[in-house]
């Protein structure tokens, strides 16, 4: 399992650098930070974190703001928000629950425990990676059988106009989330099939080329995904 992928949102740029080197530390999380929430909500959707980790006070958007907007979009409704306050007290930890928060840190925290505070929470973000990377094989899987069925219409249709939208697309998405679950080879395959389509549209390439980088994708997807199955 390659690390849990930790998003800390804070207006504060000290709290950010501590929190960063915190758990930058640990090689069970890899870390990316941002000063707002507007900028969380486009790193959420960009980036894809197994959790959040969440100021409360922030100006413009605050943390339940931020939270009640990320429970708006299905790509990050179910990403594990941890709000980190100096507002603990009883009666707003049950208020912050109620919004959907996974918990709460308490601030001021310890930086040589914080990393323990938010492996608390991680069963919850394991869980969800576990079914997102089980959903990824399962559409890798459809991708390579839709790729396959793509190859023939290269060569029909206007210089196969109509599969190569198709096949760019496809690739396009594979590369972005491959990686994300531990497919790289996967990841730089698609990507490497996105530029050779890319190339034949720009004329400066052939559709030789993406039969050949097409094939190697499928011929990828298939023993990486059969590799994994076996180690699972």
């Amino acid at each position: 399992m390659t690390s849990l992928r930790i998003l800390h949102v804070d207006d504060e740029p000290d709290i950010r650098e501590v929190v960063a080197l915190s758990l930058g530390l640990d090689p069970a999380f890899s870390v990316r930070s941002c000063a707002s929430g507007e900028d969380a909500l486009i790193a959420a959707a960009d980036w894809s974190p197994d959790m959040i980790l969440c100021d409360v006070m922030m100006p413009v958007m605050d943390g339940p703001a931020t939270l009640a907007r990320l429970r708006e979009c299905p790509q990050t409704a179910d990403i594990p928000v941890v709000f980190m306050t100096a507002r603990a007290q009883t009666r707003e930890l049950e208020h912050f629950r109620s919004l959907g928060a996974a918990g709460v840190i308490a601030k001021p925290f310890n930086p040589l425990t914080l990393a323990g505070m938010v492996r608390q929470y991680a069963p919850a973000a394991v869980a969800r990676r576990t079914l997102l990377r089980d959903s990824f094989v399962s559409r890798a899987r459809a991708d390579a059988a839709t790729l396959a069925g793509c190859r023939p219409g290269l060569m029909q249709d206007a210089g196969g106009s109509a599969a190569l939208d198709r096949i760019g697309a496809i690739a396009h998405a594979l590369a972005g989330a491959a990686g994300i679950f531990g497919f790289h080879g996967i990841s730089i395959d698609a990507a490497a099939l996105e530029d050779a389509v890319a190339m034949a549209r720009d004329g400066v390439g052939s559709l030789d080329e993406v039969e050949q980088t097409l094939d190697c994708v499928v011929a990828r997807i298939d023993s990486d995904l059969a590799r994994a199955v076996n180690a699972a």
